[in-house]
């Protein structure tokens, strides 16, 4: 199969600078590197063309040829083609970069930065009325925090802190392997880039001791389960002056023992009687600031939900208040007096069809289905 211009395979136009280059085959080789597709053959061969297309664009003289001869120029005076050319294409350097963040994850030396904390999560359990009007709360987080009696040296004093002898200070060791560099994390100062003579009594050398800090979480009106609050800076103390990880607060509403949510709607059943279904009546219902009068119509049916504009949960971002439905349920005596069966069975004798317009619609189409 012919091959592929080697601008195009690095993804660069022809007058692209030496920087430019090396910038666009660190980013196909760190896609396409064997070690980050292990098993992906198509991935494999994607690599070994852009390093090929890298090791002549990179050098200046072969780039001279293949740009006037294309392909052709393979074999060319010595080293074109393949991956054994010496040239000036600073193979070593963006290897080097390469292996660097497969071993340390930054794509270089971490050492003298500073390493940012890691972020934590508290999972809080609060009520149903925090949820829904807000409330501020304190809990405690347990956490790393920079040591207060070397104020984060991990040593004794500054004078205590000496380069690394092995990696000269860089926090890594590299290995030679054909072209190939190599880099690990220094053995001698576990990648730091220093050691310290004399550490620090209290964290022992480690910048950071373990602490527990209260913390005062404020809570929005309108949370629900899994609703997250995050609390910036507040998660673990960065190590060699890095910047704090954040906290978060992941949230779960406890049930009511009336209310059930839907979003910024709730619902509530209220029981009522026959006979204030049949003949209507006005209902105190609670809401989740007191009470409200509802009207019942005459001849309510069971489950009939009534509406409360505005009477619900807050939305979290704004834009007013949801809504509470009032689901009647009504009650069927469960024991009644000799009196009270003698006067509902006159009542059953005395009514007439149309009163019961859901029983005798059922009645007809029990009819007509086995007819």
């Amino acid at each position: 199969m012919a091959k592929r211009d080697y601008y195009e395979v690095l993804g660069v136009s022809r007058n692209a600078s030496k920087e430019e280059l090396k910038k666009a085959y660190r980013k196909v080789a760190m896609k396409f590197h064997p070690d980050r597709n292990q098993g992906d053959k198509q991935a494999e061969d994607k690599f070994k063309e852009a390093s090929e297309a890298f090791e002549v664009l990179g050098d200046q003289e072969k780039r001279s040829r293949y740009d006037q001869f294309g392909h052709a120029a393979e074999g060319m005076g010595s080293g074109m083609g393949g991956f054994g050319g010496a040239g000036g294409s600073g193979f070593g350097d963006v290897f080097g970069d390469i292996f660097s963040e497969f071993f340390s994850g930054s794509g270089g030396s971490s050492t003298g930065r500073g390493e940012r904390g890691s972020d934590l999560q508290y999972n809080m359990e609060i009520s149903f009325d925090d949820a829904v009007f807000g409330s501020s709360k304190e809990i405690d987080v347990p956490r790393m925090e920079t040591c207060d009696s070397c104020s984060g040296l991990g040593a004794e004093s500054e004078k205590d802190i000496k380069i690394c002898g092995s990696c000269g200070g860089t926090g890594q060791q590299r290995v030679q392997q054909g072209f190939f560099s190599v880099a690990t994390t220094c053995s001698s100062c576990g990648g730091r880039g220093k050691t310290i003579s004399n550490p620090c009594k209290t964290c022992h050398g480690r910048t950071r001791v373990s602490k527990t800090k209260r913390i005062r979480v404020n809570i929005p009106a309108g949370v629900a389960t899994g609703s997250r609050i995050k609390l910036t800076g507040e998660g673990e103390h960065g190590a060699n002056g890095g910047s704090s990880g954040d906290l978060y607060i992941v949230l779960r509403v406890k049930d009511h023992s009336l209310f059930e949510r839907d979003g910024a709607d709730i619902f509530c059943e209220v029981p009522i009687s026959f006979s204030q279904a049949t003949l209507g009546t006005d209902l105190e219902v609670p809401t989740l600031e007191g009470k409200a009068r509802l009207k019942i119509p005459a001849g309510t049916q069971t489950h009939k939900i009534f509406r409360l504009k505005n009477q619900g949960i807050a939305h979290l971002r704004g834009g007013g208040r949801g809504d509470l439905h009032v689901r009647v349920v009504v009650e069927t005596p469960s024991k009644l007096t000799a009196k009270q069966k003698e006067l509902l069975k006159e009542f059953d004798d005395c009514c007439e069809e149309e009163s019961n317009p859901i029983r005798d619609k059922f009645v007809e189409t029990i009819k007509n289905l086995f007819s």
